[in-house]
């Protein structure tokens, strides 16, 4: 069940459907860090060179030449800063685009049932935040148990497979369900949810390829929720 899941969603990431939802979160993903970096860059400029020029003892000839290759490497480890912020920033935009996706998904590979209800875009952008904080909260926790050897690769899967596969779990059956009815049903499958997200786990730790789990990790929800609904006598 679940790796049917799994491999529906890649399926998914790459089919006609969604393809453009794909470009959208790529697109603004790349847009906000061009204007982070704009803005930065200027803010550095304006603040800081002075600052700097200032440091520099009378104005040799070689002043404007100094502070130019200043500037220079300054811009560099911003954008490499900003690189940094890559998958947290798409996580972000791509949480907006999850119930495009769970759309799609439900009327091209379920068009007899019945279709679920969106979430109002205000609730779509806090889902958004609290996605970011959950992938967040997950590898710092992680992070703290580096120093444990042998149990940090461990720690990273477990908290970020529980982690994501009840968020977005949840997220796939509150389409359908109340919030409080979703986290039941989330409960009575808590083992097969939890290992669907160690595969979302194992998904955000490919380089590059990470920059999707959203999307991803939407899909597969979307599709174990459907399939768990049909098997479960008591889903409805």
């Amino acid at each position: 069940m679940i790796l049917d899941a799994a491999g529906l969603a890649l399926r998914n990431l790459f089919a006609p459907e969604t393809r453009s939802v794909f470009w959208k979160v790529i697109g603004l993903t790349l847009l906000v860090l061009a204007g982070l970096w704009l803005g930065l860059r200027e803010a550095f400029m304006t603040y800081a060179m002075p600052w700097v020029e200032g440091l520099l003892p009378g104005t040799p000839a070689w002043a404007g030449w100094l502070t130019l290759v200043f500037g220079l490497f300054a811009s560099i480890g911003l954008a490499l800063a900003l690189a940094l912020l890559l998958s947290s920033v798409t996580a972000i935009i791509a949480g907006l685009f999850l119930d495009d996706v769970a759309e799609v998904i439900e009327k091209r590979d379920y068009p007899t049932d019945q279709p679920g209800i969106a979430m109002p875009i205000g609730e779509a952008i806090l889902a958004s935040l609290k996605f970011f904080g959950i992938v967040i909260a997950g590898n710092i926790v992680a992070l703290m148990l580096l120093l444990v050897p042998g149990v940090n690769i461990v720690a990273f899967f477990l908290v970020n497979g529980y982690l994501l596969g009840r968020e977005f779990f949840e997220f796939a059956a509150m389409r359908f369900r109340s919030p409080q009815d979703a986290r039941l049903f989330r409960s009575r499958h808590s083992g097969t949810v939890f290992v669907g997200g160690l595969v979302i786990a194992g998904f955000l730790a490919i380089p590059i390829l990470n920059l999707l789990t959203p999307l991803f990790a939407a899909s597969m929800m979307v599709h174990l929720h459907k399939k768990l609904t049909q098997r479960d006598p008591l889903a409805v």
